[in-house]
């Protein structure tokens, strides 16, 4: 058994070292190369004294010569004197006679050598075509290897494998979320003790599907899960299973949790599984794409392993409607863990975590700067301590101070302030009454969210915004709705009394508004005439079935609807005029604050405002719906 353990180990090793051979070889042929070039003439270099020719020929007729060794191609003269020293010099190629005549008179020994030339020098005008030739077709045939391997290895998995050392994610890493940390703690105790599980018979469960919306940091606890259980930690994507060749998805797939099989108890983590989890059979191409065949091999190697093999998946998605129904049953995903988007508490510890690696100022208060942003997740959070520290340093600043939060927010909620537009005088004070109208109406009505900023600069895609902080809300009432409308219309109808025309500065906000409308009617049952009926459709367009099924309800219906959403946003914009026409003397004081300041707070607005009657909260307004609507909470001109 131990040999079988270490025979694929071998193998690797003893691959890498012939390649790491064939590498070296190159270098150690170009080394022989040039050695064979450079050591004859490192060889032959003697330390004999340069002399001129005539003044050679002197020594020797002095006598103080012993011999002469001349080379016949160069002229070379190499000479020994008597007292031992040597002297080099460059003659004629062919000594004159009267030369020759004074040497041998003096009975100098002289001596004409032929230098033999180097073979290799001599050889390398003929073997540089053949070697460069050789070396072509070697690194052909080296190229068409890699291709063949990389072609050959298109079906092996692409996870990332994060060994026990690796994942160092723990739970305390993860700010907030403790409702999900406790639920996913029951998988941490299985891998660390699958046999205190097995002792009774208890099933953990084979996947864990994470179900939350962009940025909630499903991915990081997921991690965590690896990090606190201490296992290896298998990560891919969907998108990781597709490519153009047929069949290769599923043989990821396969190899993947071969892989995992290895590693013993290991986590298999697949990020956006909505990519190739969704409703087979509802596509275009029909049952036999690649897709589907990718998804059914999942579901069979999901159902190839034991409860007890150690081996938990889990998968993150924001769109878990969409997702096959055969992979969300018992025995596959099982079981689903909400990733909410972070309450207050959890935004503050958020917002803890992410400074630490920043030089803030000590007077700054994360609690407030949580308390307004509400709705945003981790990553948006994240993204605005980025932009608090950036703002800082255009600022001049050497750390981020409460004013670069606030900045930063306003950036992110509303926009980059535009510079370069210039509005006349005839725009801004447009422009300065629609805003107004948004944040009276917002003001007056006790249902309305806050107030937090209006500005008429030109910021984002609208010339004007009044900014609006909702608190905690999880489901709306209808009164809340009604009022969103409401304040929707305020700035419109504010144009229309003052202005008596209105302008393209509303078109965001009768978008807003008509969806806002549909929904009360077709999804939450907010209509009397309609009753209690839900006829939003769930199937999606991109899916297939919207193309095929189409409207659920006659034409009859559809007459209804629309006379109901066009009660409902009449009625909403006969408030606002009637409102706006009640307090027309704050209207003109808010424009006018607008007009001179071209920003002003929520505070300011109420200080304009008059106290608004029958604040007190409708007692009818407990009724909720299920479904919390997405929505915008700044209105723009």
């Amino acid at each position: 058994m131990a040999s079988d353990a270490q025979g694929p180990e071998e193998q690797p090793n003893e691959r890498h070292r012939r390649e790491g051979w064939r590498k070296w070889s190159v270098w150690i042929l170009i080394a022989l190369v040039l050695a064979s070039v450079a050591l004859p003439g490192l060889l032959n270099r003697d330390n004999s004294t340069a002399v001129d020719y005539s003044d050679l020929i002197e020594q020797a007729a002095d006598g103080n010569i012993n011999s002469i060794v001349v080379t016949n191609e160069t002229g070379a003269i190499s000479a020994e004197a008597i007292d031992g020293t040597t002297y080099s010099s460059k003659g004629p190629v062919e000594l004159p006679e009267l030369d020759l005549k004074l040497l041998r008179d003096r009975n100098i020994d002289v001596k004409f050598r032929t230098e033999s030339s180097n073979p290799f020098l001599s050889m390398l005008p003929i073997l540089l075509p053949f070697a460069l030739i050789i070396g072509l077709f070697w690194w052909m045939q080296r190229r068409a290897q890699g291709q063949m391997s990389g072609i050959m290895s298109i079906g092996r998995s692409k996870a990332r494998t994060y060994t026990t050392e690796r994942p160092e994610t723990v739970f305390d890493d993860v700010a907030g979320y403790s409702g999900v940390k406790q639920e996913i703690t029951e998988v941490v105790d299985f891998l660390k003790e699958p046999e205190r599980f097995a002792a009774v018979g208890a099933r953990i469960p084979k996947g864990v599907l994470l179900v939350g919306p962009p940025g909630t940091g499903k991915t990081l606890i997921a991690r965590a899960v690896a990090g606190e259980a201490g296992v290896p930690f298998l990560s891919v994507t969907g998108s990781d299973f597709m490519e153009m060749f047929v069949g290769v998805g599923a043989s990821r797939v396969r190899d993947l949790f071969q892989t995992a099989r290895k590693l013993g108890r290991a986590i298999i983590f697949i990020d956006e599984i909505d990519s190739i989890g969704r409703k087979r059979g509802a596509g275009l191409g029909g049952g036999h794409d690649e897709r589907e065949q990718t998804l059914n091999q999942m579901l069979a190697e999901m159902d190839g392993f034991e409860p007890t093999e150690g081996i938990v998946m889990m998968a993150a998605t924001n769109r878990p409607d969409i997702l096959d129904p055969a992979l969300l049953r018992p025995g596959r995903f099982d079981r689903q863990v909400v990733v909410p988007l972070p309450e207050f508490g959890e935004r503050a510890e958020i917002l803890k975590v992410h400074v630490l690696d920043k030089k803030v100022d000590e007077s700054i208060d994360l609690d407030i700067i949580a308390k307004g942003t509400p709705g945003m997740s981790g990553a948006d959070l994240a993204n605005l301590v980025n932009e608090a520290a950036l703002h800082a340093v255009r600022s001049d600043r050497e750390s981020i101070s409460q004013a670069d939060f606030e900045a930063a927010r306003d950036r992110v909620l509303m926009g980059q302030r535009r510079e370069s537009v210039a509005m006349t005088d005839r725009e801004k004070e447009v422009t300065a009454y629609h805003e107004g109208g948004h944040a009276l109406i917002a003001t007056l009505f006790a249902h309305a969210d806050p107030v937090h900023k209006v500005t008429i600069l030109p910021t984002g895609q609208a010339l004007g915004v009044t900014m609006q902080l909702p608190e905690e809300r999880h489901a709306y009432s209808q009164d809340y709705l009604e009022d969103r409308l409401a304040v929707l219309f305020g700035g419109r109808m504010a144009e229309d009394t003052v202005f008596g025309v209105t302008s393209t500065g509303a078109a965001n906000d009768l978008v807003q508004g008509t969806e806002l409308a549909k929904k009360m009617v077709v999804e939450w049952g907010m209509s009397d005439r309609v009753g209690p009926m839900a006829w939003g459709s769930n199937n999606q367009v991109f899916l297939g079935e919207g193309l095929v099924n189409g409207r659920d309800y006659s034409d009859e219906t559809a007459r209804v609807i629309d006379e109901e959403i066009e009660r409902i946003l009449r009625t909403q914009e006969a408030r606002a005029r009637h409102a706006l026409v009640e307090h027309r003397g704050a209207l003109d004081r808010v424009a006018a604050a607008l007009l001179d300041k071209e920003t002003i707070s929520g505070d300011d607005v109420a200080m304009l405002v008059p106290a608004p009657s029958g604040a007190e909260e409708d007692p009818n307004s407990a009724n909720t719906t299920s479904n919390s609507p997405s929505l915008d909470q700044s209105s723009s001109d």
